[in-house]
């Protein structure tokens, strides 16, 4: 007998389906990527996520007892950005640490540090059963189930990361004053808010204003970031007052190695986890509901990450990848547990600004495609890879903390000014006449305006300013690890209890799909599959009874003649 998908519940066949989809167009993903987009978006992408990330790293460094620190990251973002750019089905979701995970990082060490659990072994452990969670879910089709996000849970999710981005900055900031000084705390506020207001001007003269020719303008938006983040590296070292003032800067190691080589880890990166020798049997186990809370945050949030590098906005030609990119991330996360280090995911704003600056327009700003390659994001790997060695290390050892500051701030403003949920909070608060009568207004407050009825129109944005404000204040309790929940609450509330609020004509102007339709399509092509084939299954039995029982009455015909 033949065996096919349907022998075995159809396990495997999303994962099937994004590599038949997929495959076709991979060598496609690297010589689409001869084009000049390519050059600025690696650089963008590059800084954008390995100082974020090191930010991070500072905070799980001071709150584990130094076990992670920048090495850690760096090993960590460079593993993600090849893997994925290498082997993603998606390649433009840019994956590294986030912010969720150095919460659950720092939270489980204060969890079992007091019960003299060995934290390295035990996330291994935890990171190793997350693998066997993730590879479960993507085999059995369970992505499916995220077919529910609409563009609700999507822009509360920007909102809430933008904030966090501020909350962030912010934090950096009021530590120069406890942990240094009270020179260096002003001197870090002065760098942070230059770096703002140049960062913002860049943006400004390259995108709004008409100074200078269109590739001017293009150079101050693609690099403006970029040399930002040179400039002020170096601007502590002009002299004068700047060199009586203490700057705090990036904590830094010894060149590919650990940052608690030694004792703590006698083996270097690799972890020995295995039972009874390293670890008590019980804490394997122990291990476990750690293990599926880190498996429901990396469901959403990387997938929903995913989905925002892929919206609608964009003119993406290329299929989706869900199943198998989840498969991939239980892969990685299990080499993670086995190096020592974080487990990767997708980033927020990083995945949609990605695609963002990969974007072409035309003379009046239109989106005419996407530069879909695999170049970018396997590139700004190999070059964090890069930073682990003793020169650069000691270049990053120069970067204030103060830097790190102003580019929070940077990509949450930027973030904020794209949001829908930030739009629609500034259209409260426009003048109606500039909305009527001004052609630069942008299209998103003249869709709002034409809308006939505006009392559901503020419900709603009523109803996404609880959700990421809920999002937000959850981050700021011991059970921050915990905030998927609430997002993945919102969405089945967005799904099915704001259409028993709003009317479903009203809800369908201001909620909607996420992206097009073939790129959902690979959320549910399983249970399509599935359908498309019991359907001819069905026409096929028919057939077959229509044949028996026209079969049986020739025969009756013959015997009574």
């Amino acid at each position: 007998m033949r065996l096919s998908f349907r022998h075995f519940n159809y396990f495997g066949y999303g994962i099937y389906n994004d590599i038949k989809s997929r495959l076709p167009h991979y060598k496609s993903d690297f010589t689409d990527a001869f084009n000049y987009r390519v050059i600025p978006s690696t650089a963008f992408i590059f800084f954008t996520n390995l100082l974020p990330a090191i930010a991070f790293a500072q905070d799980m460094f001071d709150k584990t007892d130094h076990a992670y620190g920048v090495n850690e990251v760096l090993m960590l973002s460079a593993l993600a950005g090849v893997v994925f750019g290498l082997f993603s089905g998606q390649p433009l979701c840019i994956v590294g640490v986030t912010g969720p995970i150095s919460i659950f990082s720092y939270t489980v060490y204060e969890l079992i540090h007091p019960r003299g659990t060995p934290y390295f072994p035990f996330m291994c452990w935890v990171y190793l059963w997350s693998m066997v969670f993730h590879i479960i879910i993507a085999v059995g089709n369970y992505i499916s189930f995220l077919r529910i996000i609409s563009l609700y849970s999507c822009d509360i999710f920007g909102f809430f990361i933008n904030m966090v981005y501020i909350q962030k900055g912010i934090q950096i900031l009021s530590n120069q004053f406890d942990d240094v000084d009270l020179a260096s705390g002003y001197c870090s506020v002065m760098i942070a808010l230059l770096m703002v207001i140049c960062g913002v001007g860049s943006n400004i003269l390259g995108n709004y204003l008409h100074y200078f020719k269109p590739w001017v303008r293009k150079v101050f938006v693609d690099y403006g970031v970029v040399v930002l983040v040179i400039f002020f590296t170096g601007f502590i070292h002009f002299g004068g007052k700047l060199d009586d003032t203490d700057l705090a800067r990036l904590p830094i190691t010894q060149s590919f190695q650990p940052t608690r080589n030694g004792e703590i880890r006698p083996h270097g990166w690799f972890i020995h986890f295995w039972p009874g020798e390293n670890i008590s049997v019980g804490d394997v186990f122990l291990a476990i509901p750690f293990a599926i809370l880190l498996t429901f945050l990396f469901y959403f949030d990387h997938n929903v990450s995913s989905l925002m590098c892929q919206l609608k906005e964009y003119p993406l030609t290329k299929p989706a990848s869900f199943h198998w990119d989840f498969l991939l991330l239980g892969l990685t996360t299990g080499l993670a547990g086995i190096l020592g280090i974080p487990a990767p995911n997708g980033l927020i704003p990083q995945a949609p600004l990605h695609t963002d600056s990969l974007v072409i327009h035309d003379k009046t700003g239109k989106r005419l495609s996407v530069v879909e390659q695999r170049v970018t994001n396997t590139a700004q790997g190999a070059l964090t890879f890069l930073m682990m060695s003793r020169p650069f290390l000691v270049v990053l050892g120069l970067v204030p903390q103060a830097v790190l500051s102003g580019l929070f701030f940077i990509m949450a403003i930027g973030g904020l000014h794209g949001n829908i949920v930030t739009n629609r909070i500034r259209y409260c608060f426009l003048d109606k006449e500039y909305i009527e009568t001004d052609p630069q207004c942008p299209q998103v407050w003249k869709d709002i305006h034409r809308l006939p009825t505006k009392k559901w129109f503020y419900i709603y944005t009523l109803l996404e300013i609880i959700g990421g404000v809920a999002e937000f204040a959850i981050t700021l309790t011991k059970g921050a690890v915990g905030f998927p929940g609430v997002l993945l609450f919102l969405a089945f509330c967005a799904k099915w209890v704001w259409p028993l609020i709003i009317p479903k004509d009203e809800l369908a102007k201001l909620d909607g799909d996420v992206a097009d339709e073939f790129i959902l399509k690979n959320f549910t092509v399983a249970s399509d599959e599935k359908k498309r084939r019991r359907r001819r299954s069905d026409a096929e039995e028919k057939e077959r009874g229509s044949n028996y029982h026209e079969s049986t009455n020739e025969q009756s015909e013959s015997v009574t003649s």
